[in-house]
């Protein structure tokens, strides 16, 4: 538990000390989502690519990206019952199964090689290569769906998922790992420079992006749902982990990826898509607090459980 706890508290102080970079104005709201746009199409990229191609990827836990998948694909559906909740609007059930299904990639990233190292890096990466493309699919097609306007934002979620550079990473790295394919030693070496300093500029632009006066705006349904997001996919990662003998620390690293809170890039696809934008902003900043104290409660059940 100490172990977690020391892995997560230095994830919470670069997102809170993003956010206060963001409140003195150290860099323009653009000036950040350049950061986050930087982080997001470059740093990350490499990292995931340096960290693919060096896991055996003749025994990597293909079972972690099923299972990963199959939450996010049940926690979307649970999304749908919003429906039934008093004076909901259609684009407000779109933000929230937008929010049930996407995760925050650096926190993971973060959290996942303080502890494991290089092992956990790895895994997170194969996490992102099924999480990521499952959560874009998802919530293009929720948001769409529920709009009750023309937003004038038509999105093709196969083109999208062909030219993610996350996407492209996870090929690329994947692939060199199948070939049995050393990168060689300069490319590497550029590699590991780009990808150190990816986790920290992700997490201070997170933290930079958050809108804490969504805290104040926030009530009974964005707390409920934001509950249901960071209790419900843990639930279910770990049922089916149980269910398909994973262990070990491919079942830790699943359990990190699924405990994080929804992602920051919520708010801008809500917005572009006919979403409830404002309720997307609350579900993020609500999130971002309550894990703090969910993320360690349920690491401490599963080790209590002896899961892992």
């Amino acid at each position: 538990m100490s172990a977690f706890l020391a892995a997560l508290v230095p994830v919470m102080l670069l997102v809170a000390l993003g956010r206060f970079l963001g409140w003195r104005n150290v860099l323009s709201d653009d000036g950040w989502r350049a950061v986050e746009r930087l982080a997001y199409v470059l740093l990350l990229p490499a990292l995931i690519i340096r960290a693919l191609a060096r896991a055996p990827f003749e025994t990597a836990p293909w079972r972690l990206a099923l299972i990963l998948i199959g939450a996010q694909c049940l926690l979307g559906l649970v999304g749908l019952l919003a429906r039934a909740w008093p004076g909901m609007t259609r684009p407000a059930v779109g933000s929230i199964i937008q929010s049930n299904v996407r995760w925050n990639t650096f926190v993971a990233l973060s959290i996942g090689s303080a502890l494991f190292g290089e092992e956990g890096l790895a895994l997170v990466s194969i996490a992102a290569a099924a999480m990521i493309p499952t959560a874009n699919i998802l919530s293009v097609t929720a948001l769409t769906a529920h709009a009750e306007r023309e937003t004038g934002a038509r999105r093709n979620p196969v083109a999208e998922l062909i030219r993610n550079p996350l996407i492209i990473a996870c090929a690329i790295g994947g692939a060199l790992a199948a070939l049995n394919l050393t990168i060689p030693p300069m490319i590497d070496d550029t590699l590991a420079l780009l990808g150190q300093g990816t986790i920290a500029l992700g997490l201070l632009a997170a933290g930079a992006g958050m809108d804490v006066s969504a805290l104040g705006r926030a009530g009974v349904r964005t707390v409920t749902w934001s509950l249901v997001r960071l209790l419900g996919m843990p639930a279910l990662t770990i049922a089916g982990a149980l269910a398909l003998g994973l262990t070990g620390t491919p079942f830790a690293v699943a359990v990190i990826s699924a405990s994080t809170s929804t992602a920051t890039s919520s708010y801008i696809l809500a917005r572009q898509l006919g979403g409830d934008a404002p309720l997307a902003a609350n579900l993020i900043a609500m999130q971002t607090v309550l894990s703090i104290v969910t993320m360690p409660a349920i690491w401490f059940a599963c080790l209590s459980a002896g899961l892992f």
